[in-house]
């Protein structure tokens, strides 16, 4: 907190600093008891008829009223990381936004509006990386028409908690009605150690296309091609692989007897009865120095006995061979499984983003599609 000479607490911040990263302190209770005082860090987004409105690194907007004001000042941005790879929120966005691209897209200024049939909000969703040269409003009104046309809701996805994230248009896009339905984290880690934890001499069979097999054991639902487009990678009309492409590896551990079928009673394996669906299954997309894990899922009968591992290090020794060094992954902040696995293995959280809806304002618009999968 900002001292004076006198040893005072000060309040040195004004509407001036909207935008900034700012700590304050508050009074949140006055009572017989005696006065409690609470902490809040993060973006100063807005200052409008004596409240504070502050955005913390997880994205939740807090409102302070500025007559409870004890303290306050500008804080840097937040320190640089000290493991893993050093990088930016615009490198990250721009690398995940490749290793898991639409079948269509189409550029508003600096914004790319992308669209995939409804599978996945990631791949159905605009990724603001940049001034859309309109104003807000306007670039709103665009985008809901554009995703209208497709029979889709409209989905902004933001990012907060990094230098260069997004907390400015995470307030605006509330005030104006749109919804945070889910939020993530965007985690790195250094990609060597984790090709070190499997053992090279179990060999996990890996592909370039997603077979039947490792599509039993994927949760996701309707698996039609247009999905199998995404996890496919790669630019419409251009091989995953390719000259300038990303580079799309599937890893598939062989299931063995008493495998759980995803999908429930009724649910089959192709191969017909008596095939078992894959004890584990992993993606990974090799992008330059980048290696990018997702679809990380293992039979729930078979837990506990390292296969997740076993995978991510089987797909990260192939993405060494291509010349990656590090490597990301997204995790859902209420995975608490996969986020204690994934910080054994060295990776930490850089960013939290988050996947903005557009207002219901009609029975038509509540009844879309809202994006299979949870990212």
């Amino acid at each position: 907190m900002e001292i004076s000479a006198a040893g005072r607490l000060e309040v040195r911040i004004t509407t001036a600093d909207v935008g900034k990263r700012v700590s304050v302190r508050s009074l949140i209770e006055h009572g017989p008891s005696g006065e409690k005082f609470g902490d809040t860090v993060g973006v100063l987004t807005s200052w409008d008829n004596g409240v504070l409105r502050i955005t913390r690194k997880s994205g939740e907007s807090v409102r302070v009223a500025e007559s409870t004001l004890v303290a306050g000042k500008v804080v840097p941005a937040a320190p640089a990381r000290r493991r893993g790879p050093a990088t930016s929120y615009e490198e990250l966005a721009r690398i995940a936004a490749r290793g898991w691209r639409p079948v269509e897209s189409e550029r508003l200024g600096g914004w790319e509006l992308r669209a995939a049939g409804g599978f996945t909000r990631r791949a159905n969703s605009v990724l603001p990386l940049g001034d859309p040269g309109m104003p807000l409003d306007d670039a709103l009104t665009a985008v809901r028409r554009w995703y209208a046309a497709r029979g889709l809701p409209a989905y902004v996805q933001t990012a907060t908690g990094a230098e260069g994230t997004q907390e400015l248009l995470c307030a605006e896009l509330e005030r104006r009605g749109w919804v945070r339905e889910v939020t993530a984290e965007l985690w790195t880690g250094a990609l060597a150690p984790v090709a070190d934890l499997g053992d090279p001499s179990s060999a996990v069979p890996l592909s370039r296309e997603a077979d039947e097999a490792w599509l039993s054991r994927y949760r996701r639902k309707g698996m039609g091609e247009v999905a199998l487009r995404v996890l496919g990678g790669g630019s419409p009309g251009a091989p995953a692989g390719g000259p300038g492409e990303p580079s799309v590896w599937f890893a598939t551990v062989p299931g063995g007897p008493g495998a759980t079928v995803p999908g429930g009673p009724g649910a089959t394996v192709p191969g017909g009865p008596g095939a078992a669906a894959p004890a584990a299954i992993g993606r990974c997309v090799v992008d330059g120095r980048w290696a990018g894990f997702a679809a990380v899922e293992v039979d729930p009968a078979q837990r506990r006995r390292g296969l997740a591992t076993a995978v991510m290090a089987a797909l990260a020794r192939r993405a060494l061979e291509e010349g990656a060094s590090a490597a990301w992954l997204q995790v859902e902040v209420d995975n608490e499984g996969a986020r204690a696995l994934y910080g054994r293995m060295g990776f930490t959280p850089h960013h939290a983003y988050h996947h903005y809806r557009e207002p219901r304002t009609s029975p038509a618009e509540s009844s879309a599609p809202a994006g299979d999968g949870a990212l």
